[in-house]
């Protein structure tokens, strides 16, 4: 059993109110998945759901929809949005490799990038294996993951932004990005100060490669329909920002 890699991985989500600022008018994924949808759909299976941002407009949908995360402070985020919302999803606090949900589903989803918080091959192949598990046959899985951009990569990137956060305040980050080609992960620390504190975090990222993609989709059970660079469904090249992954459970 590989050791678990998300439990130390998640400063960058402490706290769920300002990530469901910086993120809620971002709907591209969202329209995506969308048009994927039909009648047949009746129950889907969202995967890393952070604070509700796609699973609580699909339930108004009409769709059965069952989320999970591993962040009990964002799931209780989403699970509040959807009571004030008057809107029923079945939340449940899980480890997306160890998939422990009453329903099967033909369409599973994840995005936000969830997919580079899987590290190592194990884990990598740990979730395809839980995925598989509650996909029925022919079954579709979406998700999406950062292109390795080698010219990005290849060099330690620092810089430094600002924003305002959900009190108004100014808020300056300093980034400090340095990726290592032997383990595909990079590590990024920021500094983020306020007028009157300063806190640090960071977060490491894995970067997975098109071919090595599609040899770890054929290897676990599933066969890669499409790769689309941008949610947008523009064509996927090298340049492109990411990987949207569209994947069917073969029979």
């Amino acid at each position: 059993m590989y050791q678990n890699e998300f439990s130390g991985n998640l400063e960058k989500y402490k706290n769920p109110i300002e990530y469901d600022v910086i993120h809620k008018n971002y709907y591209v994924d969202l329209y995506f998945i969308e048009n994927l949808l039909s009648k047949n759909n009746d129950t889907i299976i969202e995967l890393a759901c952070g604070t509700g941002r796609l699973a609580i407009p699909l339930a108004k949908q009409g769709f059965n929809v069952y989320a999970v995360d591993i962040n009990e402070g964002m799931l209780q985020l989403a699970i509040e949005k959807a009571k004030k919302q008057n809107v029923h999803v079945h939340f449940s606090v899980q480890d997306c490799t160890q998939l422990q949900l009453p329903v099967s589903s033909n369409f599973i989803y994840m995005t936000g990038n969830s997919f580079q918080h899987f590290l190592s091959n194990e884990s990598q192949n740990a979730l395809f294996q839980s995925v598989k598990k509650h996909l029925q046959p022919g079954g579709e899985f979406v998700f999406d993951t950062r292109n390795a951009l080698l010219s990005e990569l290849s060099i330690v990137d620092e810089y430094e932004e600002s924003s305002v956060n959900s009190n108004g305040e100014k808020l300056t980050i300093q980034h400090r990005e340095e990726y290592d080609p032997i383990t595909q992960i990079l590590t990024c620390r920021s500094i983020n100060k306020l007028e009157l504190a300063t806190f640090e975090d960071s977060i490491r990222l894995r970067y997975t490669y098109p071919m090595e993609m599609k040899r770890l989709l054929e290897q676990n059970g599933f066969e890669l329909l499409y790769i689309y660079g941008s949610w947008n469904k523009s064509d996927f090249t090298k340049n492109s920002p990411s990987m949207i992954v569209h994947a069917r459970l073969i029979k």
